[in-house]
């Protein structure tokens, strides 16, 4: 299924995937803990970070549509939701108002979601189109490892019902702020647990079969991370967490290509030579 490199041992290999996936959940854990905390990571690290890409990391940094719209989509959820959970005012009645109690706000996680799904959806079906034979391709600041056919159109056609079976949008609210948890949690009752399965299969081959040299950290890692804190410490908010560990590693992604990309720690799910 995977190919490790020859200069390490995957001992090696193994223990990094487990600080990427420690640093992914803990990150996340700092991110929905505190109010401010979350607010640094998903508005003003962006923010620093757009001004490096397209600038002193020009040279290095993802410039791809799918990348570029993963790590912008996948903050805008993050901002959103952090909105959701925090927003609140008085209004001219001089009554106290909340957006996770305005119905119009409840459409923008799912709306987000499905956005998120639909960009994979589209992505596996150009590659499916286009590579029909394996290719190693460099562009857009990255190298690539191809393989196109029908598993990518059976895929593509598994996220369009992922997305057509978004249920119970208006059920979303905020889990209620107490002495031992402060999180105030997005929490969608509808998520169940054998959709967020389905999700992460479904994604995770997405993955291997458009990002091969990134589906060990960017599929295995990424999607164990907001799955293990939706099973345990944060049941009920999965979408929450797959947004917040999913900005975090684009942006990772991003600063620090050569992580992925080369090195004693490049995995690849395909192998062509």
């Amino acid at each position: 299924m995977f190919t490790f490199s020859t200069d390490v041992s995957s001992v090696l290999v193994w223990l990094v995937w487990i600080a990427a996936f420690v640093a992914l959940f803990v990150s996340n854990e700092v991110g929905r803990r505190f109010k401010w905390a979350g607010f640094a990571l998903f508005v003003v690290l962006p923010i620093v970070l757009t001004v490096l890409w397209l600038t002193v990391l020009s040279d290095t940094a993802y410039m791809d549509w799918f990348h570029l719209a993963k790590v912008y989509s996948s903050t805008a959820g993050c901002i959103g939701f952090w909105c959701i959970r925090h927003l609140r005012g008085v209004g001219k009645d001089g009554k106290e108002w909340k957006l996770s109690e305005k119905k119009w706000a409840l459409c923008f996680p799912p709306l987000i979601l499905a956005i998120n799904i639909m960009e994979a959806v589209v992505r596996d079906f150009q590659v499916g189109a286009i590579y029909s034979v394996p290719t190693i391709e460099y562009l857009h600041n990255q190298i690539q490892y191809y393989i196109g056919g029908s598993w990518n159109y059976m895929n593509g056609i598994a996220g369009i019902l992922n997305t057509i079976t978004i249920t119970g949008w208006f059920g979303i609210c905020i889990r209620k702020k107490t002495d031992k948890d402060g999180s105030m949690d997005m929490l969608w009752p509808d998520m169940l647990w054998f959709w967020i399965i389905a999700y992460d299969l479904w994604n995770f081959a997405y993955t291997y079969n458009c990002l091969p040299g990134h589906s060990w950290y960017a599929g295995f890692a990424l999607l164990a991370a907001p799955t293990l804190c939706a099973f345990t410490v944060g049941k009920g908010a999965w979408l929450q967490h797959r947004a917040q560990t999913l900005a975090l590693w684009c942006m990772f992604a991003q600063t620090f290509p050569t992580f992925i990309d080369k090195g004693p720690f490049f995995v690849n799910s395909h192998c062509l030579l």
